[in-house]
């Protein structure tokens, strides 16, 4: 199968790029500021935004698979470009893209898990977070519009918060770089914020899931680990990811409310708030694509041993 890929060159996008390289003929199309040398892939160096970038994709690709589509006008400007034909167009989107349910909504409403047919989010944001969360709505809808044109059928992917190996974002790494360190565990008291995660593999496994699967045409899927998590589960899995490498015993726990963490400015990258809680179902991918989710235990020890030898060495 011919792959065209949009980014690829790090995190999900290099795990797939890993994965499917292994069986299939890949195309990266980038920046070109992350080496991908390390794999049997042909890159394509440029800035999305140029039509004539995409004049030089000159090859018929069974599947693209966009990771890095954030503004209105990202997903057109390859379809309308695009030099060679393309059957299936996969999007990588967000579970951010449903309605956040804030005022008015009691802590029941937001047990309930969010389906794929969930209302997209009205309201604008301010903020960088609220631009991605309105680019990413526009570009679900750009995508069905653009490649229903073109005759190709589309998937989206809507993962959950990403993590795992080579995580980029500052989120878990900086919870295993205290504890490596400075042995020393942050236990955030007071944080009645909910969410889920995606170990990146499993991210992964479901684009690969995807690939001219006619099964996936015209749908889109939620990617989350069965689990509901807040602080205190993350930090207990931590601590025992942790125990694997330095025994029982060693590490102390440090007890911080919410507002002394924000007031010393320490790390709170997951919802803290009640308010801030975004559930989402993973019911379909599992039935329609066969997705196994690997624990957050399981997870989350990979992801521990892999950067604790970075921080270890640091």
């Amino acid at each position: 199968m011919k792959l065209l890929v949009i980014g690829g060159s790090y995190f999900l996008g290099r795990v797939f790029v890993m994965l499917a390289s292994k069986e299939h003929e890949v195309t990266v199309v980038n920046r070109g500021s992350h080496s991908l040398a390390e794999f049997p892939v042909k890159e394509i160096h440029g800035d999305r935004h140029d039509p004539q970038l995409w004049e030089r994709c000159t090859e018929d690709y069974d599947v693209l698979v966009d990771f890095c589509a954030y503004q209105a006008g990202d997903i057109r400007t390859v379809v309308e470009h695009l030099a060679g034909s393309v059957k299936q167009y996969i999007y990588i989107s967000t579970v951010d893209v449903y309605g956040h349910r804030t005022v008015g909504y009691t802590a029941q409403d937001r047990n309930i898990l969010l389906g794929e047919d969930a209302p997209f989010e009205t309201i604008r944001y301010s903020g960088e977070e609220g631009a991605y969360i309105t680019g990413k709505v526009a570009l679900e809808g750009e995508l069905v519009a653009a490649c229903g044109r073109a005759g190709i059928q589309t998937t989206a992917l809507r993962p959950a918060l990403i993590y795992g190996p080579l995580n980029y974002a500052p989120r878990e790494s900086l919870y295993i770089r205290i504890m490596v360190q400075n042995r020393i565990l942050p236990m955030i008291m007071g944080a009645e914020g909910r969410f889920q995660f995606l170990y990146v593999k499993d991210g992964a496994e479901a684009i690969l899931k995807c690939l001219l699967n006619e099964t996936a045409y015209g749908q889109g899927y939620n990617l989350c680990g069965d689990e509901i998590v807040d602080y205190r589960l993350l930090a207990q899995t931590l601590k025992r990811a942790d125990e694997t490498e330095w025994g029982e015993g060693t590490l102390q726990e440090l007890e911080i409310s919410v507002d002394q963490a924000q007031a010393q400015g320490f790390p709170l990258p997951f919802a803290v708030q009640e308010i801030e809680t975004h559930l989402c179902n993973n019911e379909k991918s599992k039935r329609e694509l066969g997705m196994e989710y690997t624990s957050l235990e399981a997870g989350m020890l990979k992801t521990y041993r892999a950067f604790y030898g970075v921080f270890r060495e640091g």
